[in-house]
């Protein structure tokens, strides 16, 4: 939790330092103990210089992986905070399902750390959406909450509304890529009230957590066939199991 520095003492002594994962005494409010920051996977170099996913030691700066070159991305690059493992799985399900807002600030400043230098006030930052059943459900569109802690770091210019929803989607959980595709196919379009907005922008997607990269890549489509000029996907958990030995 982000404290202003003259009322750190007060709210220490109201309530005392804990982190939030497991409870354990910190000296002040400024994210998680020693323990549970160790338990995060945070992705390096070398890594693939189309979408970032960590590579051996050896691999070149201009390397790009296997699965970009067999599909090349439709975005122009992935900064993740974390890779998911069940520390970050914990936090997103916190932030997510135990509505623990004051996590916001923490997950941001590890997706900050990773942003490309190039992104700041001449960029757009647009959430991942929620249908609105789910929004009203839920309360609050977690990849807003993100995009909104990121553009007070960056600079960058917070267009929350610039993708809608158009239809309600079940969860993606234990679908292939093919079927997530076809689920999301026409789900997501870009809001038409921000179509000029959004024609030849530099836009940084932001979502919790990128998993197959299916709604990723949904967002990504109708954003540049509104014009967007680049669009950098930003994220605070990247599932990619076969690269956690590399973080």
């Amino acid at each position: 939790m982000d404290v202003h520095p003259l009322l750190a003492p007060v709210v220490d002594l109201v309530f005392p330092p804990r982190c939030p994962l497991c409870g354990a005494g910190l000296a002040a409010q400024t994210g998680l103990c020693a323990e549970c920051w160790s338990g995060l996977a945070v992705p390096g170099d070398p890594s693939c210089a189309a979408c970032r996913r960590p590579l051996e030691d050896g691999a070149g700066a201009r390397t790009v992986c296997a699965p970009c070159l067999a599909d090349p991305p439709r975005h122009d690059g992935i900064a993740a905070g974390t890779l998911y493992n069940e520390t970050s799985r914990r936090l997103v399900l916190a932030l997510k399902h135990g509505h623990r807002l004051a996590l916001a600030p923490l997950l941001a400043r590890l997706i900050a750390a990773q942003l490309p230098a190039e992104i700041g006030p001449d960029w757009l930052l647009v959430p991942v959406p929620l249908h609105r059943w789910r929004l009203w459900s839920r309360g609050f569109n977690q990849s807003a909450l993100l995009a909104g802690e990121l553009a007070q770091r960056s600079g960058a210019k917070l267009l929350v509304d610039g993708l809608v929803r158009t239809k309600r989607t079940p969860t993606l959980g234990g679908l292939g890529r093919k079927a997530r595709a076809r689920t999301l196919s026409g789900a997501i379009a870009v809001n038409p009230a921000r179509v000029d907005r959004l024609a030849g922008a530099k836009v940084l997607l932001v979502d919790d957590v990128l998993t197959s990269g299916a709604t990723s890549d949904a967002c990504v489509r109708a954003l540049k066939r509104a014009g967007a000029k680049r669009v950098v996907i930003a994220c605070f958990a990247r599932v990619l199991d076969e690269a956690l030995h590399l973080a």
